[in-house]
């Protein structure tokens, strides 16, 4: 399997479908080094290709985030400029684990409180929880603003917003 290009081992038709996203992510665990081969997936012209990157990329960052050093700018183009969906959601999740400076990080949150608009419920879901992660380092004031977004969440936001941002609201208490 690994010398199967990731590219391949991601395509398919059914964007609702993983596929063997977690076999790449498990591949990339194992051999840190084709990270870079993953993330250029990404930018794949194939929409499923795409979405099953970010897949791949979001769990394996969860893990190593430190493979995510050297994309800080790339990522943080791409979170200002995606376009799709199920790719955006998992780049809030991504963005938090980044090394960002201040100028960075305002970049990032103001990319994320963009993402409150979207017209998908799970990319406004897991921009709260982007936001809510990078305000564990205050550097850019986004603490006290992130208390009223997820206290406008719970009143207004959907069912999967509200149930977040009850859960997040636990964690920064007023």
């Amino acid at each position: 399997m690994s010398r199967t290009k990731i590219a391949a081992m991601l395509e398919g038709s059914d964007r609702r479908s993983i596929g063997r996203s977690d076999d790449v992510a498990q591949l990339v665990r194992r051999e840190p080094r084709r990270f870079r081969e993953l993330m250029r997936c990404l930018w794949n012209e194939n929409p499923v290709v795409r979405v099953r990157a970010a897949d791949a990329a979001e769990k394996v960052s969860a893990k190593n985030p430190p493979l995510l050093d050297r994309y800080n700018a790339k990522i943080l183009g791409l979170l200002a400029e995606a376009q799709q969906i199920e790719l955006r959601w998992h780049l809030a999740l991504m963005v938090p684990r980044l090394r960002l400076t201040a100028p960075e990080r305002q970049r990032a949150v103001a990319a994320l409180q963009r993402y409150l608009d979207d017209r998908s419920s799970i990319v406004k879901t897991f921009a709260l929880q982007g936001l809510a992660d990078l305000a564990r380092d205050d550097s850019v004031g986004v603490h006290g603003k992130l208390r009223l977004l997820l206290e406008q969440a719970v009143q207004s936001g959907t069912p999967a917003m509200k149930a977040r941002a009850r859960k997040l609201l636990k964690k920064y208490p007023a």
